[in-house]
């Protein structure tokens, strides 16, 4: 791979489009943004983004939350008209504008097709975020080397098992890795929110989704309600996405836990960097969460014929990423029918206890997600920049 100074200076600056889906994949864009610039590579980015690509000078013509789906793709008919429109309309912007490259961050049910149109019309393309092809939908692979120039893979297993289909790919490292310290100061956080130093901390993490937040977040009240009544002085954060937080306080006022619940605004890190234990939804926060080295119950619901779909086509024992990447159900998860109230709070119970005696089975988890947090660092800034400006350059 080719040093950045030796490549053509019109690499120098780097006209991008970009799509990331979710406050997840707004995350991952804003700091392959930030890593760009730090390599002073001027660029200029469209597309689809959140408000943190927004903060790195993105222009966004639709809001990401715009690609924000839950469950199988029936659920989702009535919206496939507008979410296709979207895609058809930026396509075209894109292949009149021809930026030096298309960055598609995740939402692959969304991205793959564009980036199919626009290579096919000759525009380099670039997938961040490896499809799970190993957890389920093996057959999107096929799909992903007709779309696709090259993939930004976050762990390092993705990369041997592209290339064995003929697709190019790079190992950048995951940017939470990096931009979550291996060693964080609970303390300070507490402070920070505002918390008791020495009263125990759940973190409640229902998803950024608003089916997510409608499935999920009764069920993590009403678990953080008996365990309130279980341990009387347990302080409890939940922190959300911007635009759900009218959602989020309608329904602890419904389920009377407003007073009882400390809402954090777009402070999903310092909410994990201040609890002893997070009750949290599958998804990309279990990383994160795992990156604080924090103890978890893992938990998902959705429709239930989505539900049945989706495990049809899985094809691992485990959903929850650290438990994925661990190989092993080194924290529980209950999904579905399983993720009763009084089962998460049980669950919950457990670790709090294991936290607060410091227990053999909590250092255990202490050393395997502080394992999990070294095998994913990478100077993901450089490794992503050479990989965009040396296909840009070839």
């Amino acid at each position: 791979m080719p040093e950045l100074n030796s490549l053509s200076p019109s690499t120098r600056s780097l006209h991008m489009g970009m799509v990331a889906g979710e406050a997840s994949g707004d995350l991952l864009a804003s700091l392959l943004l930030q890593g760009l610039a730090q390599q002073n590579v001027a660029v200029k980015a469209f597309g689809i983004g959140g408000e943190r690509m927004q903060q790195e000078g993105f222009e966004a013509q639709w809001p990401s939350e715009r690609l924000a789906v839950h469950g199988y793709s029936w659920e989702v008919l009535k919206r496939v008209a507008g979410l296709l429109s979207i895609r058809k309309e930026l396509g075209s912007q894109l292949l009149h504008s021809k930026p030096d490259v298309f960055v598609g961050v995740d939402a692959p049910d969304f991205n793959l097709g564009l980036e199919k149109r626009l290579r096919d019309a000759g525009l380099p393309t670039v997938h961040f975020v490896c499809p799970s092809i190993w957890a389920w939908r093996p057959e999107r692979v096929h799909t992903i080397r007709t779309a696709v120039d090259h993939v930004l893979c976050l762990f390092p297993f993705e990369p041997a098992l592209l290339q064995s289909h003929g697709i190019a790919a790079s190992f950048v490292g995951h940017p939470l890795a990096n931009a979550i310290p291996l060693h964080t100061d609970m303390q300070a956080a507490r402070s920070a929110i505002g918390l008791l130093p020495d009263a125990p901390v759940l973190a409640l993490l229902p998803g950024s989704r608003s089916k997510e937040i409608d499935y999920l977040l009764p069920r993590f009240l009403q678990a953080a309600a008996a365990l309130r009544a279980q341990n009387p002085g347990l302080q409890l954060v939940l922190p959300s996405v911007a635009a759900q937080v009218p959602r989020v306080t309608r329904l602890l006022q419904a389920h009377g836990m407003q007073a009882h619940v400390r809402l954090l605004p777009g402070q999903s890190h310092l909410a994990l960097q201040a609890c002893d234990v997070t009750l949290i939804a599958s998804g990309t926060a279990t990383l994160e969460a795992a990156l604080f080295k924090k103890p978890m119950v893992i938990s998902y619901a959705m429709h239930p014929i989505s539900a049945l779909l989706m495990r049809r086509k899985q094809l691992q024992p485990w959903v929850g990423l650290p438990n994925i990447l661990l190989r092993e159900m080194a924290v529980p998860e209950l999904l579905q029918d399983a993720a009763t109230p009084a089962a998460l709070a049980e669950a919950v119970q457990q670790w709090l206890d294991a936290s607060q005696s410091r227990s053999v089975l909590w250092q255990q988890l202490q050393q395997k997600l502080q394992g999990l947090h070294q095998s994913l660092q990478a100077n993901t800034a450089e490794i992503s920049a050479h990989a965009i400006q040396t296909l840009v350059a070839r």
